[in-house]
């Protein structure tokens, strides 16, 4: 069975556009990356190592230290799939944070976010 594109996709190609999307909205960088260190338990130093490398989403995910374990808090639509309906895996992972990337542009708090 045929990976979708995505999977196979420079994270590292992506990161710019998700720093776009918020920037757009008046949000910031660092916004994004806590996001992201919140999700994956990167940090700014093995993050930066991830974007060098050039590594893949499903590179990114497998070498991820770990997933948060607040993550079946993230509900919602994505892309017209209901997360919550998902199976575990990468596909969902990559949607996780496409869901965070999006509430994050829509002007909700980081707390809301991070699901604190």
């Amino acid at each position: 069975m045929k990976q979708p594109k995505i999977f196979t996709t420079s994270f590292a190609s992506v990161y710019p556009l998700y720093l776009q999307k918020a920037e757009k909205k008046g949000r910031t960088k660092s916004e994004v990356d806590k996001i992201i260190f919140w999700l994956t338990g990167y940090d700014e130093k093995t993050l930066q190592k991830q974007l060098n490398q050039k590594i893949n989403f499903e590179e990114f995910f497998e070498q991820a230290p770990r997933i948060n374990d607040n993550v079946s808090l993230i509900k919602g639509t994505i892309c017209g799939y209901k997360i919550e309906e998902m199976e575990e895996g990468l596909m969902k992972n990559i949607r996780y944070l496409d869901k965070l990337i999006d509430e994050l542009a829509r002007g909700k708090a980081m707390d809301k976010i991070l699901r604190k």
